[in-house]
C-alpha cells in the first residue's frame, strides 16, 4: 500500500502478485475516472485504470485486467508524485473498498468530482460543455456519516469489504462516522455463530440505533453494555431488543422519523443543503402541483407540501410508506401512493407541473424516462447519487426535448468516490 506524503520517499514497490509474464507499463496519469480510479493511456494508446493513484503522477504499474481497449493494473510504484498527494489517515486505506480519496488531499476533493460529473455528462451524456456547477462540500470531510454497515469476519469481528473482493477485512479505526458511532462500534464483541449477516449502526443527534441484520428471527442472546436503542430486521420482520424502535431526525426544524429498514441520508449537516437545493430547483407554487418520486420517507415532500401545492407522493418501501404517513399526517394536501415508480406513473391521470425524482443508484431506466416523458411536466428535478445513470437517462431526457439547465454536486460521501447531484430539467 502506498501511503507516502508529498515531497516524501517514493519508489518503494508494493505488493505486486506473482505471474507468469506480467505487463508492466509507466504511464502519465491524466485524470480520475467515476469509481476511484486514475487513468492515462499507454504507448499504444490503450486506457489504463489504476486505484490509488491520483492525475500528473508518472506511475509504473502492471496490468491486472487486460482488454481490446483499455486495462486495469495495480500500482507499482509511484515515480513521480502528483502535489496534491497526502498521507492517509486511515491504516486500512488500500486495503478496505470503503474510502477511494484519502490519498488526495481534501480541498481537492469537490473540484474533482465536479470534474468527474463533467465527464459523464460529456461521454456518456453527449452534453457540450454542461452546465455543472462547483461542488458543496461541508466544513469536514471526516466523521460525516450518521449511517454506517459493517460486515462480519468468520470469527465474529467487525470489518468491511476489501476493494474488488468479498473478503472482509476487520477493522480496527474508520474516520467515516460521525464520533457517537465511532464510540459505539469498536464495543460490540459477537459470537462467530450469531447468525447476523451485517450490523449497521444510526445515529441521529444523540440517539444511536444497532441493527443486526439477519435472515433469521432472533435466537441468540445478546447482551450490550452501551446507550443505544437496538433491534433486529430479518425478512420476518423487526424485533425491538431494547430502547426505540426508530430514530428521529431533525431538519430545517421539522422531525423525521427514520425505521431501521427506511432510508435516509447519511450527512446531517449537508442533508439541509439538499433540501434548500431541491426546493430552489423545483420552484414551487400554491397553485401547482407536484409528484415526489422515490419519496422515502417525505424528506422533500414535508418542505414542499408546506409551499401549499397539491403533492402526489410515491414510494415503493413499507417501511417508508409508514414512516412517510407519520411525518406528513398534518398535511391534507399530500397523496401517497405505495408502488413502484413504473407502476404509479403508468396509472396517475394527473398532470403534474414539477416532478422530483431521488432514484436509486441504477437510476431512472428507460421504463420510468418513457413514463416521465408522457407526462410532459414542464421542470424536472433530479437528485442523483451516480452520474453515470444520471447521463444515460439525461441523454434520453434531451433526446426528447428537455434542456438541461444545472448540476450541482453535493459531497455527501467525502474520501469516496460518490457524488451526490441535483440537476434541473425544462421542457
Amino acid at each position: 500500500m502506498l501511503a507516502a506524503p508529498a515531497g516524501g520517499i517514493f519508489g518503494m514497490r508494493v505488493g505486486a502478485a506473482h505471474r507468469p509474464t506480467p505487463e508492466h507499463l509507466t504511464l502519465r496519469l491524466d485524470g480520475l475516472a467515476y469509481g476511484g480510479e486514475a487513468f492515462g493511456r499507454d504507448d499504444s494508446g490503450r486506457m489504463v485504470f489504476v486505484p490509488l493513484a491520483l492525475p500528473g503522477e508518472r506511475v509504473s504499474v502492471e496490468v491486472v485486467e487486460a482488454h481490446a481497449r483499455w486495462c486495469r493494473a495495480q500500482l507499482v510504484e509511484v515515480i513521480e508524485p502528483s502535489p496534491q498527494r497526502v498521507a492517509p489517515r486511515c491504516r486500512h486505506f488500500g486495503t478496505c473498498g470503503g474510502c477511494h480519496y484519502q490519498h488526495l488531499e481534501a480541498g481537492a476533493q469537490p473540484e474533482a468530482k465536479r470534474a468527474i460529473v463533467r465527464a459523464q455528462l460529456e461521454r456518456l451524456g453527449g452534453f457540450r460543455d454542461p452546465p455543472v456547477e462547483k461542488t458543496i462540500a461541508g466544513t469536514s470531510s471526516w466523521n460525516t456519516r450518521n449511517h454506517i454497515q459493517f460486515s462480519l469476519t468468520p470469527d465474529g469481528r467487525l470489518g468491511f469489504q476489501a476493494g474488488g473482493s468479498n473478503q472482509v477485512i476487520a477493522i480496527q479505526e474508520c474516520h467515516l462516522p460521525e464520533q457517537a458511532l465511532n464510540d459505539l462500534w469498536p464495543m460490540l464483541q459477537l459470537e462467530p455463530r450469531s447468525g447476523i449477516d451485517r450490523i449497521a449502526l444510526r445515529s441521529a443527534g444523540d440517539e444511536a440505533l444497532i441493527v443486526f441484520h439477519a435472515q433469521d428471527e432472533p435466537d441468540v442472546e445478546i447482551e450490550l453494555d452501551v446507550r443505544a436503542s437496538t433491534v433486529w430486521l430479518s425478512p420476518q420482520g423487526m424485533h425491538v431488543l431494547a430502547g426505540e424502535p426508530a430514530l428521529v431526525h431533525s431538519v430545517r426544524g421539522r422531525r423525521f422519523r427514520v425505521s431501521p429498514a427506511s432510508f435516509f441520508q447519511a450527512h446531517a449537516e449537508l442533508t439541509p443543503v439538499l433540501v434548500d437545493r431541491v426546493l430552489s430547483a423545483a420552484q414551487p407554487r400554491p397553485d401547482q402541483t407536484a409528484f415526489d418520486l422515490y419519496a422515502g420517507v417525505g424528506l422533500f415532500s414535508a418542505f414542499l407540501a408546506e409551499r401549499g401545492l397539491r403533492l402526489l407522493a410515491v414510494e415503493h418501501s413499507a417501511s417508508a410508506c409508514e414512516d412517510f404517513a407519520l411525518n406528513l399526517e398534518s398535511f391534507e394536501n399530500v397523496d401517497l401512493y405505495q408502488a413502484s415508480v413504473e407502476q404509479a406513473l403508468g396509472s396517475l391521470d394527473v398532470h403534474a407541473d414539477v416532478v422530483i425524482v431521488d432514484p436509486p443508484r441504477a437510476g431512472l431506466g428507460q421504463e420510468v424516462v418513457r413514463a416521465l416523458l408522457m407526462q410532459a411536466p414542464p421542470r424536472l428535478v433530479y437528485v442523483s447519487c451516480d452520474p453515470s445513470t444520471l447521463a444515460r437517462d439525461g441523454k434520453q431526457l434531451a433526446a426528447s426535448g428537455y434542456r438541461l439547465e444545472t448540476v450541482t454536486p453535493i459531497d455527501l460521501f467525502p474520501q469516496t468516490f460518490h457524488i451526490e447531484t441535483v440537476s434541473v430539467w425544462t421542457r
